[in-house]
């Protein structure tokens, strides 16, 4: 077969299977599959695939007819410009969350030391230290398994090709929020469960399944974790230091005011893209602790 041939194999397969972005998921599994880019299928279409590729392509698509996300298939996913390794023990990074680096970054000076909460495959953090220079992080997470993955990231985004004396310092944190954390932080960040655990059920198969509940559900509310977070930062934040949330698209009311009511001051929201609420942050003199 030729590349158009089992693309548009790919295609209806994925269509059958009820994958709506039949056309795209049925492309980047070729591409990933072949080695190749987006444009091989406009101008290298009749160009014949070897029996090997066609046959991890098969597979591939047989995964994705199951509705396993394309991500845990090539087990990557580009954030920031950045490719970050992803498997099941992660949330697979979106675009909506660049919003949220983006805004941390007009606050983020060099120099600076962020700690990243519920930091899964460190893709803000990492993102955060790579855009700019001589800031240090450390990223926490619940889950052994979660911070094997963002080791893995930052050794190879971060530190793989520095020299000793360009070197960054970042490390991971085994903690529930802030149980292990120490020392004090210009800037906090956290992309928290947040989606009420009734809600749950009716999310898409692929995040359902595949993804890590641990990393979704944000207790009967979903806001336990920012009241946890907002509650305690202040211990953690140096005098004038930032508190940056993520949030789902109707929580920007409810997370300013609990921002608010813990002394938070400037509490602002940012929208996405789409124009839904997406990032909510402000600032607050730190306590000693």
């Amino acid at each position: 077969m030729n590349y158009k041939e089992i693309y548009d194999y790919g295609v209806g397969e994925l269509a059958r299977a009820g994958i709506e972005e039949n056309k795209l998921d049925a492309r980047l599994i070729l591409e990933y599959v072949c080695h190749t880019g987006r444009n091989d299928l406009l101008v290298h279409g009749d160009r014949e695939v070897k029996e090997e590729e066609q046959s991890l392509y098969r597979e591939y698509i047989g995964k994705r007819k199951r509705h396993i996300p394309l991500q845990h298939i090539t087990g990557e996913q580009e954030f920031m410009g950045l490719v970050f390794r992803v498997n099941r023990h992660v949330l697979i990074p979106r675009q909506d969350t660049e919003i949220l680096v983006e805004e941390v970054l007009r606050h983020l000076h060099d120099g600076m030391e962020i700690l990243d909460l519920c930091t899964g495959s460190g893709c803000i953090l990492l993102s955060l230290l790579h855009y700019t220079n001589g800031c240090a992080g450390v990223g926490t997470d619940i889950s052994e398994e979660a911070l094997a993955v963002a080791r893995e990231n930052g050794a190879k985004l971060i530190n793989g090709d520095k020299t000793e004396e360009e070197t960054v310092s970042l490390r991971f944190v085994k903690s529930d929020l802030f149980e292990n954390v120490e020392g004090k932080y210009d800037i906090i960040v956290s992309n928290p469960p947040y989606i009420p655990t009734g809600v749950i059920p009716s999310l898409m198969e692929e995040v359902r399944v595949y993804e890590p509940k641990e990393a979704l559900d944000g207790k009967e509310d979903g806001l336990f974790f920012y009241r946890e977070i907002s509650s305690g930062a202040h211990r953690f934040l140096k005098g004038g230091g930032y508190l940056f949330f993520e949030i789902g698209y109707d929580q920007a009311e409810d997370v300013s005011h609990i921002m608010e009511a813990d002394g938070y001051q400037d509490v602002t929201v940012v929208k996405d893209f789409a124009g839904l609420d997406r990032v909510v942050f402000g600032w607050r003199q730190a306590k000693s602790l």
